[in-house]
């Protein structure tokens, strides 16, 4: 089966049968609101039953609708714009209980993480860390946060860790010009893929340094450049993405980092406490500590 449904659909549209060719024909003009439609509602909205639309999965090779409804969501969550984020979104979220609904949403996020965690592959992540000469971290448009809160603390947890800011493609690549074997290029990225963090891995790796990806699954581009691969569950809410599960996944990588070096670690605070305190860096509260 080709990996785009769309061209599935638009090739396969004279093998159909009338219910089915309705079907497609409403995936293809309204993809970005199908991909998130349970069987019975797309049903309803072309005039077909329930069963219909299951049966029509099955035939395209799905182990069934949800399986093909998955398919199109990894295939399209890419072309997506923000406005028709927001047109999706209208079908998602409960306006009533917006809190509700998107917290419940990070909640399943975070599981579904934890279910598609490859333990081999985080040890490699972090041994990686551990073990490089030199660190790079990218992270672009909405992942910026990520690279800069995952730099924050690797600064603080060893030398050498450089985080590549968010500019024009040129200097981006005067950044890492050094960049070679023994160096480590870490990329992060979520749907809609940054294609300057693309370039900027691939021009790593080609340099010989290893390269690692924090993204949200085997769709991304990064998956088959990086040398190591972790995966986090990032799913649109309306025009932004939820980072929540990413941002867990790298507080994982930062712990696991600083419990295989305790030593430095409690060194490395041990000086920041009394740098902090002599340069009066977190207020003073009314019960002694610190805010």
């Amino acid at each position: 089966m080709e990996n785009d449904l769309l061209s599935v659909l638009s090739k396969g549209s004279n093998k159909f049968s009338k219910g089915q060719r309705i079907i497609a024909k409403y995936i293809l003009n309204n993809y970005d609101k199908a991909a998130f439609m349970t069987a019975g509602r797309l049903g309803k909205i072309v005039g077909v039953s329930e069963s219909t639309v299951v049966r029509f999965a099955a035939e395209l090779g799905y182990d069934g609708y949800p399986s093909m409804r998955k398919a199109l969501q990894e295939m399209i969550r890419n072309r997506l714009t923000s406005v028709q984020r927001i047109e999706v979104a209208k079908s998602m979220i409960d306006d009533n209980d917006i809190v509700r609904s998107i917290i419940g949403s990070d909640i399943q996020n975070l599981q579904a993480t934890l279910e598609i965690l490859e333990q081999e592959s985080f040890n490699k992540f972090v041994d990686s860390i551990i073990e490089a000469k030199n660190i790079y971290i990218v992270g672009m448009r909405t992942s910026t946060s990520l690279s800069s809160f995952l730099g924050l603390y690797l600064n603080l947890l060893r030398s050498n860790v450089s985080v590549i800011h968010d500019t024009a493609a040129s200097e981006v690549f005067e950044q890492i010009i050094r960049i070679g074997e023994g160096d480590l290029f870490i990329a992060i990225s979520f749907p809609r893929y940054s294609s300057h963090t693309v370039d900027a891995m691939e021009f790593a790796k080609k340099m010989g340094a290893m390269t690692a990806a924090i993204t949200d699954g085997p769709a991304s581009p990064l998956n088959g450049i990086a040398d190591v691969c972790l995966h986090a569950k990032s799913d649109m809410v309306s025009f932004l993405d939820s980072l929540v599960a990413p941002m867990s996944l790298i507080n994982a990588i930062i712990i696991a980092v600083g419990i295989k070096n305790k030593e430095n670690l409690s060194k490395t605070f041990e000086r920041l406490e009394t740098i902090w305190s002599e340069n009066k860096v977190y207020e003073q509260t009314e019960h002694g500590g610190t805010t």
